[in-house]
């Protein structure tokens, strides 16, 4: 288990800037991407180059706009798709403080998995701040359900993801996997797990506009009789593996780090969303905390408007500083 202990008690940036090129799954189209690091309390920023300067989009959750096949954000007219892969592994790597340029409204799919952002990441060099890091520590148990589909997060010594898939494919059928998050365990266990797609369902997205970038070079392809990529799969469970990357990434959208074991049964990223949704609008389920030196818990102030909607309730305490400079 990772314990507190184990949890560096500083904010994390990049090194220095680094660049990628990749294709946009939905559009098609090669988009540029360029990583710089960020002042403490900055957190995590997108800036649509193409739209100019100064169209920023803060990765927080109640910026999101849409969770259909992916999860996009937007301020303005500036809005990004596909963001969970890159931002599971700047989360896997407890990274706090990054900007993120585009020149296009996708990040870039690459293999379809967190590995080739991580190894961007890598390349960069993470740095340790002089800000200590705060956290959301959930302290009962906090639970979203949507028909069949649920997630939960219940109070852990770290941050932990359980989650389920049932398919009635033969190649796929139940997997469970589980982890307790670390840097390491994450490059290892968790971020060459692709995203995985059904050869009908493509074929319908493409025929609609969609998913014009997708390919056997960025997504597991399925169809009745299995897998279609030559290579075959990276684990056995490859499926379930990537499940947990995306809520990784999702959960990232929370604002901050948080300590707690989610639980996921067959959930997709507007589940991610409304858990998210349900902890900011259940204060009394969780204390907004600060990481200090000796690995002991500072309890923060809350400050929370009822009358906001959930999806802003965590925002005044976590309130991030735009464009600092890197300490």
């Amino acid at each position: 288990m990772k314990t507190l202990s184990q949890i560096s008690p500083y904010q994390c940036t990049i090194r220095k800037a680094v660049h990628s090129r990749g294709v946009g799954l939905h559009s098609g189209n090669r988009i540029n991407m360029t990583l710089l690091p960020a002042g403490a309390n900055t957190g995590i920023r997108f800036i649509r180059k193409d739209l100019g300067a100064h169209n920023l989009v803060p990765a927080f959750m109640n910026r999101v706009v849409d969770t259909t096949m992916a999860t996009t954000i937007s301020e303005g007219n500036a809005s990004i798709a596909t963001t969970e892969h890159l931002l599971a592994a700047i989360n896997g790597l407890s990274i706090d403080n990054i900007i993120i340029e585009l020149d296009g409204p996708e990040v870039p799919i690459m293999d379809g998995s967190s590995a080739p952002f991580v190894d961007l990441l890598l390349d960069a060099g993470i740095r340790q701040q002089k800000s200590y890091r705060r956290l959301v520590k959930i302290t009962r148990e906090i639970s979203f359900r949507d028909g069949d589909r649920h997630i939960s997060i219940n109070p852990y010594d770290g941050f932990k993801i359980t989650a389920e898939i049932n398919f009635k494919h033969d190649t796929i059928k139940r997997q469970v996997y589980s982890i307790a998050v670390s840097p390491r365990k994450f490059v290892t266990e968790i971020s060459r797990a692709r995203t995985f797609g059904f050869l009908e369902d493509v074929k319908k997205l493409q025929e609609n506009g969609l998913a014009l970038g997708a390919s056997l070079d960025n997504a597991v392809g399925m169809d009745q009789n299995g897998v279609l990529n030559k290579e075959g799969l990276r684990y056995d469970n490859e499926f379930v593996r990537h499940k947990i990357v995306d809520i990784i990434g999702d959960m990232t959208l929370l604002g901050c780090p948080v300590l707690g074991h989610i639980v996921a049964y067959k959930s997709g990223h507007n589940q991610h969303l409304k858990l998210m949704e349900t902890i900011a609008a259940t204060p009394d389920a969780w204390e907004f905390v600060e990481l200090k030196k000796d690995g002991q818990l500072s309890v923060l102030n809350k400050f929370v408007s009822k009358t906001r909607e959930a999806g802003n309730r965590l925002l005044p305490i976590l309130s991030p500083v735009v464009h600092k400079r890197p300490v």
